[in-house]
């Protein structure tokens, strides 16, 4: 069962002056340690193993108030841990991006990450985050202190949609940043506040995911995936032009499409062209590959080239000479 630690009092919280405006009043401030029921977790953390979610921060380490973290995200499930020495050398790609030492070699990642799976049971389907932050600032209070990078491996229990489950998207009114204003070279933390109020705004208006343009007007990504279409046979994507996540799933997709004699087309793409496209689908770390069932107000069904690219993925992770099912040996 999930831990959910009970709330405490910490104390009086001034809210201001009474109703006569003579005296101030005082409401008692209560404070959830933890309210959020984690799933089943363990990370790697100043040379041991923790369970639960473990505190890493203080109140003036530079990350918490500047944004000077980057992360990656691999999978376990089934057994097997798909392109994970890619996961674990883009993070340290992404530390270097973000002015900050990637003191963990992708080695040393994949023997962590070898270890903390075998926590799990042997079919768990797990999120692994390798993570990197910086504690200080460096020459600068906005500049992150390279020296002072920290890290962790964080490993947890989240579940894969199944393969049936499709989403609906829309388009979103926030667009993707420009390489020349933010650090869209780094899988950084500071990116995500885009993506997460392109997200909240879709599921107000009662869709799962979002159609995110670039300042060009150009169709970028979804919210928390890349994006493909087909039609007559061809495969289209958004070609990458700096604006958003060259996924791994994304690339070891092409390449296995391509294998099974798909012809893929990466170019500049409108709205327009994925409300006509006879079908969509997405992939991604957190479900890998997944149909789009629903654009707007139409209504599309999970197509052939949709199945091909999953099925071809999944025989990827599971074949027995490939380095993705190796990697839980």
């Amino acid at each position: 069962m999930p831990r959910v630690f009970p709330t405490k009092p910490v104390g009086w919280l001034r809210l201001g002056t009474s109703p006569d405006g003579r005296k101030n009043f005082r409401l008692r401030r209560w404070a959830v340690m933890a309210a959020t029921p984690w799933s089943r977790t363990w990370t790697f953390f100043d040379g041991a193993w923790h369970e639960g979610n473990v505190p890493i921060m203080g109140a003036r380490t530079h990350a918490a108030w500047a944004g000077t973290s980057v992360f990656d995200g691999a999978r376990a499930f089934e057994g097997v841990m798909p392109d994970l020495d890619l996961h674990c050398a883009r993070v340290n790609r992404s530390a270097q991006k973000m002015m900050l030492a990637p003191v963990v070699t992708v080695d040393e990642w994949i023997g962590l990450a070898k270890e903390g799976v075998s926590k799990f049971g042997a079919k768990a389907e797990l999120y692994l985050r390798p993570f990197y932050w910086a504690e200080a600032a460096g020459f600068s209070s906005v500049v992150p202190g390279a020296d002072t990078t920290r890290w962790c491996l964080c490993i947890y229990e989240a579940p894969m949609a199944p393969p049936t489950n499709g989403l609906s998207i829309t388009l979103s009114p926030y667009r993707r940043p420009t390489p020349d204003s933010a650090p869209l070279e780094a899988k950084a933390g500071c990116l995500y506040p885009n993506n997460a109020l392109a997200m909240a705004e879709a599921h107000d208006r009662g869709f799962d995911n979002c159609v995110m343009l670039d300042q060009q007007g150009f169709v970028a990504e979804l919210g928390i995936a890349n994006l493909f279409m087909a039609k007559d046979g061809v495969v289209f994507t958004p070609v990458p032009n700096g604006t958003f996540l060259d996924g791994i799933t994304r690339q070891r997709v092409i390449k296995l499409l391509r294998e099974e004699g798909v012809e893929i087309v990466e170019t500049s793409l409108g709205y327009a062209d994925f409300v006509a496209a006879e079908e969509i689908f997405t992939t991604g770390n957190l479900h890998k590959v997944q149909p789009v069932v629903r654009i707007d107000d139409r209504l599309l069904q999970p197509g052939r080239i949709f199945r091909k690219a999953r099925e071809a993925y999944w025989a990827y992770a599971h074949a027995p000479t490939s380095k993705a099912a190796s990697e839980t040996a």
